[in-house]
């Protein structure tokens, strides 16, 4: 199989009108083979029957579907690094990695290729790539887009989203995804501001962000973040080995060392008793969660703890997860860049109960006007 360094996969006819779309290729489209960015995948791929259910929005909006797009293997990794089809090229900087796993949707929707693109968001992989390439993205509430026809990882974390150049293409995206979707704003914010451990300019760049929009804001605390990513990450990856055990197991030569760690990870962890104690861990996060989100319409935080790094370093984005405990209460998230004082953005992100995508758009409109004024 030879190697297409490209941020498409699949390209397709581009002529005509509508809303450019680009998607994510581990969504099936009728007539055309699912590679989920992988060679073990693609070599046996057979081309799709039917559409995945995601897609009928589109479909019947006249979307004009420009190409499928290249993501870091099976899903399953951060840095947006692919052995088999090449590496997208981040358009802020082509040092720089372009976030994972939905890479080639970033770039995408950066360089203008496409309106609109599908990814999938796991443990951030529609919001870590669009944090690297200077973008939006909307990662859903659990459950509420539809995943049949879908390539899984990990089913009880997996969802599907918009991505974007701006906010307003992310309503776009949502309104493809569900017909009638809006942004709608509640009479007053209620904002909590919550501190990680992140670079100062990353800090300084989300303060000033918010300070512009005028909305009063609560400092709250949450020193189990970094606990319930580990939980997350546990369960994330005993799952991708119960999806991809088949693959691993026949065809690990065709899949790339990094996945096929992780997976082996997953197999190892998998029988273990602490799987128990991490879904017990899950539900007392869930209600944490909730009774946070009671009190608050958002919850703001980074997307990432750094700014990109440069490919040879891409492995710093592993110890940068600000987005897994999101995935593991199952609440949806949106992530927007913020300008900082250097060349490279932030990523701000903003985070609201169950199935409250609406405010979230809503929210990212107001912080994207004030940033920009």
């Amino acid at each position: 199989m030879s190697l297409i360094v490209t941020t498409f996969i699949t390209r397709f006819d581009t002529s005509g009108s509508g809303i450019r779309l680009a998607v994510k290729d581990l969504i099936d489209m009728e007539g055309v083979p699912t590679t989920a960015g992988s060679r073990a995948v693609a070599e046996q791929a057979l081309p799709a029957l039917t559409d995945a259910a995601c897609m009928a929005g589109a479909r019947a909006a006249g979307a004009r579907i420009v190409g499928r797009t290249n993501l870091h293997e099976l899903a399953l990794g951060v840095t947006g690094v692919n052995p088999w089809f090449g590496t997208p090229v981040n358009p802020l900087d082509p040092t720089r990695v372009p976030g994972g796993s939905s890479s080639g949707s970033a770039v995408a929707v950066a360089t203008g290729e496409a309106d609109v693109a599908y990814g999938s968001d796991t443990g951030g992989s529609v919001r870590i790539p669009a944090a690297c390439c200077g973008t939006t993205g909307l990662k859903t509430t659990w459950g509420r887009i539809p995943l049949e026809g879908v390539w899984p990882l990990s089913p009880s974390f997996d969802t599907i989203g918009p991505m974007a150049r701006d906010v307003r293409g992310l309503e776009v995206g949502m309104a493809l995804l569900e017909p009638g979707f809006t942004a709608a704003a509640p009479e007053s914010w209620r904002v909590a501001r919550i501190r990680l451990e992140a670079d100062p300019r990353i800090d300084a760049a989300l303060d000033r962000a918010l300070a512009a929009t005028g909305w009063e804001v609560t400092d709250i605390d949450m020193p189990e973040w970094d606990s319930v990513s580990t939980t997350g990450g546990l369960l994330l990856v005993a799952e991708a080995w119960k999806t991809n055990q088949v693959l691993a197991e026949t065809r690990a030569d065709a899949i790339g060392d990094d996945v096929l760690a992780r997976l082996h990870l997953g197999r190892d962890l998998s029988g273990q008793a602490s799987l128990t104690g991490a879904r017990s861990a899950q539900r007392l996060w869930c209600r944490r969660m909730d009774t946070v989100l009671a009190r608050f319409d958002l919850l703001v935080m980074p997307t990432l703890t750094i700014l990109p790094p440069v490919l040879e370093d891409a492995d710093d984005l592993l110890v940068a997860r600000c987005t897994l405990p999101v995935n593991l209460a199952g609440v949806p998230a949106l992530a927007l860049p913020v300008p900082t004082d250097g060349d490279l953005p932030a990523s701000m992100q903003l985070v609201a109960r169950r199935n409250a995508e609406e405010t979230l758009v809503a929210a990212g409109l107001v912080v994207e006007a004030a940033s920009s004024a």
